[in-house]
C-alpha cells in the first residue's frame, strides 16, 4: 500500500493538535492490513466533532449509534452504509455478523489502495444490545491482519468504563488495537483561550475551577455566554451554572447517571460529596458516608474507571494516597450546589452564591488551584527546574522533631535507582486566597531539611510559592536577596501560571 496523504487539521478544530496527529498517523500509515483504534473520553469533550472532521477529509464512513434496540440499530447502520456507498436499494442485515462482514468487505484492496476510514461512534450503545459485537470485530480484524485490507476502524464511546474494558484482560479485542486515544478536557491555558479570557488570569482561574476544560459548555450549553470581566463573574455564575433554567444546572447529575456501571447514584454522590468536603482518604470517605472502607472499594473503582475520580499517591509516604475529583463541575456541584439544591431550584441563586464565598474558596477554587499548579510544572514550568522533571505530585512531610506535618502541594521527586538516592527537585505550597509571606517559605525550607535528614538528595531542590492572591513585600525582598544563591526561590502567581508570552500570541 502506497503512503496516503496525511490529513491536515482543519482551522475550525480548536487545539487538539496532539490528538489530531495521533489520528492522522493512524489513518495514513501505509500498512496493507486492517488496523483498529479505540477513542474514548467523557461526554462533551468534542470527540464526535474531531472524528467527523477527520472522516470528512478522508471521505470515510461515520456511524453514530443511539440508544435503541438491536433491530433498530442494525436498520440505522444499514441505512447509513447504503447512503455512504450510494446504493439505490436500502441494505438489510439480519445480524451484526452480516453487517460487520459486509463492512470489512468494503475495505478489500481491489483497485484502490487508499485506506478506508470507518468510525463507529457511541459504540457502547451497540455493545449493550449486541454483546457479541466485540468478538465479531475481533474475528474480522484477525482475518484482515493476515489478508490484505484497507480498513482503518475507529470505535469511539463516552462510557469510560465500557471503552476501557474493550482492551482489558480477556476481552476479545485485547491486543488488537494499534491506537488507544483518550480525548481529555482542555488544559487550563487552552481553556482560557477557548473561552476568550486568557488576558484575564483572575477570571480564567475562577472560570476553570467551575467548568474546567470541557468544550461543549461554552457553545452548545451556554451559546457563548461568557463573562466579559472579573466583575461580571458573580452575575454570570448565577444566570448560568446556578440557574434552574440553564443546561449546566443539572449537568453534574447527568454526568454521573450516564456512566453504565453506576446504578446506585445516591451512594456515588455521597462518595463524591465526601471528597468535595475534604475527606480525600479512603478511611475519611468511608467515615463521612457511614460505611466501612471495604464497602466503598467498588464505587471508588468505578469512579476511577469513569475518569471522575483520581487516586494520587503521596510522593513522600509509601502506601498513602488521596482521592481527587477530576471534573470541576462535579466538584462545584457537590461542594456548592447539592447542599442548597432546594433553594437553587426555587430561584435563590444570588442568595446561595453570596453565602458560598468561603465554601467556594476552600473546597473548590483552593484544591483546583493546587491541581493547576502541578499542571503548570508538568508543562511550561518545566523550564524553571534545574534538573530533570521526575514525578510531579504532592504529599505530606512529617517532622519528627517539631512533631508536625507539612502538606506539600507541588513536589517534583525522582526515584532512586542503583546506587543513587531518591532526589527531590521541587517543594511548593499553593494558596488561593492567602497572600503568602515568610512563614510559608520557612515551612518549605524546614520540609527540605527534614527530607535531607531522611537521606534524600535535596542538593538541587528549589522552593516554590504559588499564590493567586499575591506575595508579601517581606517575602519578595527575601527572594530578591537570594536570587543569585543556590537556594533561589520561585514566586509564581496567576500571571506567571497563565504566561504573558502565551497571552501575547492571542492578539
Amino acid at each position: 500500500m502506497s503512503s496516503p496523504t496525511r490529513p491536515t487539521k482543519p482551522t475550525h478544530v480548536f487545539d487538539r493538535s496532539v490528538e489530531w496527529d495521533a489520528l492522522a498517523a493512524f489513518v495514513s500509515r501505509p500498512l496493507p492490513h486492517a488496523m483498529l483504534g479505540i477513542v474514548s473520553g467523557r461526554r462533551r469533550m468534542g470527540k464526535t466533532y474531531l472524528l467527523r472532521a477527520l472522516v470528512e477529509q478522508q471521505g470515510g464512513f461515520y456511524f453514530g449509534a443511539t440508544a435503541a434496540t438491536e433491530t433498530e440499530s442494525l436498520r440505522q447502520f444499514a441505512a447509513a452504509l447504503a447512503d455512504h456507498v450510494g446504493s439505490p436499494v436500502p441494505f438489510s442485515f439480519a445480524t451484526w455478523d452480516d453487517a460487520i462482514s459486509y463492512l470489512f468487505g468494503l475495505a478489500a484492496p481491489r483497485s484502490s489502495q487508499v485506506p478506508l476510514l470507518v468510525v463507529i461512534d457511541e459504540f457502547p450503545y451497540l455493545a449493550k444490545t449486541a454483546p457479541e459485537l466485540p468478538s465479531i470485530i475481533q474475528r474480522e480484524v484477525d482475518r484482515f491482519q493476515v489478508e490484505q485490507s484497507r480498513m482503518r476502524l475507529l470505535l469511539c464511546g463516552s462510557a469510560m468504563s465500557v471503552m476501557g474494558g474493550l482492551l482489558a484482560s480477556t476481552a476479545p479485542l485485547r491486543g488488537r488495537a494499534q491506537l488507544e486515544l483518550v480525548v481529555r478536557p482542555f488544559g487550563y491555558r487552552a481553556a482560557a483561550k477557548f473561552w476568550g479570557v486568557a488576558d484575564d488570569p483572575a477570571l480564567a482561574a475562577r472560570l476553570h475551577a467551575v467548568v474546567g476544560g470541557t468544550p461543549a459548555y461554552r457553545r452548545q450549553f451556554l451559546a457563548d455566554d461568557v463573562p466579559t470581566g472579573l466583575e461580571e463573574f458573580d452575575d454570570w455564575i448565577c444566570r448560568t451554572v446556578l440557574s434552574p433554567f440553564s443546561p449546566l444546572f443539572r449537568e453534574a447529575r447527568y454526568l454521573l447517571a450516564e456512566e453504565a456501571d453506576i446504578r446506585d447514584t445516591a451512594l456515588y454522590h455521597s462518595v463524591l460529596a465526601a471528597v468535595a468536603q475534604g475527606n480525600s482518604t479512603r478511611g475519611g470517605i468511608a467515615g463521612y458516608i457511614g460505611r466501612k472502607s471495604v464497602d466503598i472499594s467498588h464505587p471508588l473503582h468505578v469512579l476511577e474507571d469513569s475518569h471522575l475520580l483520581a487516586r494520587e499517591a503521596d510522593v513522600f509516604r509509601a502506601g498513602k494516597s488521596q482521592y481527587r475529583i477530576t471534573e470541576p463541575l462535579i466538584n462545584f456541584y457537590e461542594a456548592v450546589m447539592r447542599p442548597a439544591w432546594a433553594r437553587l431550584e426555587s430561584g435563590q441563586a444570588r442568595e446561595v452564591w453570596a453565602q458560598s464565598a468561603e465554601r467556594f474558596a476552600a473546597q473548590v477554587a483552593g484544591p483546583h488551584f493546587e491541581t493547576v499548579c502541578r499542571e503548570y510544572i508538568l508543562g511550561p514550568g518545566r523550564a524553571l527546574l534545574r534538573s530533570s522533571l521526575g514525578e510531579v505530585g504532592g504529599g505530606v512531610v512529617t517532622d519528627p522533631v517539631a512533631r508536625r506535618q507539612t502538606q506539600i502541594d507541588v513536589a517534583v521527586v525522582e526515584p532512586g535507582s542503583g546506587g543513587s538516592k531518591q532526589a527531590v527537585h521541587l517543594l511548593g505550597e499553593a494558596k488561593w486566597g492567602t497572600v503568602m509571606g515568610l512563614s510559608h517559605l520557612e515551612r518549605l525550607a524546614r520540609a527540605r531539611e527534614v527530607l535531607t535528614a531522611r537521606g534524600m538528595d535535596t542538593s538541587r531542590c528549589q522552593l516554590a510559592c504559588f499564590s493567586a492572591a499575591g506575595f508579601s513585600d517581606s517575602l519578595r525582598r527575601e527572594v530578591s536577596r537570594g536570587a543569585q544563591s543556590e537556594d533561589g526561590v520561585l514566586l509564581l502567581g496567576l500571571d506567571e501560571l497563565y504566561g504573558g508570552a502565551f497571552r501575547a500570541q492571542l492578539h
